[in-house]
């Protein structure tokens, strides 16, 4: 996993070039990640407990589905790779996309392409990405990410506030 091939870019998300997922946090170099967020017909949203294996926040809720997006691949085709390859699903109403953060220490100097889709559930999740998920009502979250009880990734938080606040 550390030496996958990632996008290396710059302070406005061109490419540099290809080098190593690990490299790349060792030495925290900007590149890029999606995260969905999965919600269903009745407006709540899925979140996953990453795995107490993970190298970064685990056992912490996060989005829907996440990850980087690998060298060659566009930041679309990984979403759908990352619902496929963590949830086990395709988007059954489209993926859509929200908005993107810039790189910054509080996302881990990735530039975040944040998507949004409506699914009913039925995932498969998979045990090396996922400990646990749920659907949670809004509301609900947003109590979470304000109570900031640590058990949220700091990417979520920023991620939920920028979906509940969208910059004009």
């Amino acid at each position: 996993m550390d030496d996958e091939s990632l996008y290396e870019v710059d302070e406005s998300d061109r490419v540099i070039g290809p080098r190593p997922r690990g490299e790349l946090h060792r030495l925290g170099l900007r590149h890029r990640s999606v995260h969905i967020l999965v919600f269903n017909g009745h407006g709540e949203l899925f979140l996953q407990k990453r795995s107490m294996t993970k190298d970064i926040s685990p056992g912490r809720w996060d989005t829907s589905a996440a990850g980087h997006v690998e060298f060659g691949e566009s930041y679309a085709d990984c979403a759908r790779r990352e619902l496929a390859e963590e949830l086990g699903v395709a988007p059954t109403e489209g993926l859509h996309p929200l908005f993107k953060l810039a790189a910054s220490a509080q996302t881990g100097w990735e530039f975040v392409q944040v998507y949004h889709t409506q699914h009913a559930g039925g995932f498969r999740l998979n045990p090396d990405e996922i400990d646990a998920g749920r659907w949670f009502a809004p509301t609900a979250v947003d109590a979470w990410v304000a109570a900031d009880d640590g058990t949220l990734t700091a990417a979520f938080r920023l991620i939920w506030r920028t979906y509940r606040d969208p910059p004009a």
